[in-house]
C-alpha cells in the first residue's frame, strides 16, 4: 500500500503523510516532477558519476544526465523509475540496501530531498553509502534548517479512507550532521545553503 499511494502522490493525488503523533501534512510529491529552486548547486556538486537516492521521477536524475555527468537513479516505486526513464535518465527499481551496480566506485551519492531519512536510521544509511561510494568521494545530503528537531518517526501514508502501513523516517538537522558524519566514516562535513535549503557534502 505504501507503493501504491505513493505512486498516486506521483500522478497528483492528494496524499498526506500522518505521524504517530498526529500530525498530518501533505506529501506533494508533485513538486519533484519539475526543478526547485536550490537545484542548481546540488548538480554543481555532482562532479563524477552520480548514485541518486530514493530518485522519486527523476528530476535530478535526468538533469545530470543532461549535462553528460554518468548517473543511475534508483527508487522503490516502479512509476518513480518509469517516469525517469520517460524523461531520459537511467533508474532501477532497488531499494539502496539492496545489491547495486557500481558498488565501491561512485564519485558521489545524492540524497536530496530530505532522503537522509530513508530507512530511519541515518547513520546505518550513511554506512551504507559509504560503502557504495569509491575512495574520496561524497555524500551530499539535504537537511533540515539548523534548530529543526532530529528525530525519527513513525509515518504512514493516506489518501481518504485508504492508509499504508507504518514505517520509520529520519529527520536530521544541518546542526547535528557533523559527528552523525565522522561515525559513518566521512570525516569532513562542508555545510551550504541556497533558496532556504541546507545541504552538506559528506568526504
Amino acid at each position: 500500500m505504501i507503493g501504491a499511494l505513493y505512486e498516486e502522490a506521483l500522478q497528483g493525488g492528494d496524499v498526506d503523510v500522518e505521524y504517530s503523533d498526529g500530525k498530518v501534512r501533505p506529501l506533494a510529491a508533485g513538486r519533484w516532477l519539475r526543478p526547485i529552486d536550490g537545484d542548481r548547486g546540488l548538480l554543481d556538486r555532482c562532479d563524477g558519476p552520480t548514485l541518486d537516492v530514493g530518485s522519486g521521477p527523476g528530476r535530478l536524475t535526468t538533469a545530470l544526465a543532461h549535462r553528460g555527468v554518468p548517473v543511475l537513479g534508483i527508487d522503490i516505486a516502479p512509476l518513480a523509475v518509469a517516469l525517469t526513464r520517460r524523461a531520459g535518465g537511467a533508474a532501477l527499481c532497488r531499494n539502496v540496501f539492496e545489491p547495486l551496480p557500481g558498488t565501491g566506485r561512485w564519485a558521489v551519492a545524492l540524497l536530496a530531498d530530505g532522503n537522509i531519512g530513508i530507512g530511519g536510521d541515518p547513520g546505518a544509511l550513511l554506512l551504507r553509502l559509504r560503502e557504495l561510494v569509491r575512495p574520496g568521494g561524497a555524500v551530499i545530503a539535504e537537511l533540515a534548517p539548523p534548530g529543526t528537531p532530529t528525530a525519527v518517526d513513525r509515518v504512514r501514508l493516506r489518501h481518504g479512507g485508504r492508509v499504508a502501513d507504518w514505517f520509520t523516517w529520519a529527520t536530521v538537522c544541518a546542526d547535528d550532521i557533523g559527528p552523525l558524519a565522522r561515525r559513518s566514516g566521512f570525516p569532513s562535513a562542508e555545510h551550504w545553503t541556497e533558496a532556504g535549503r541546507w545541504f552538506a557534502t559528506l568526504t
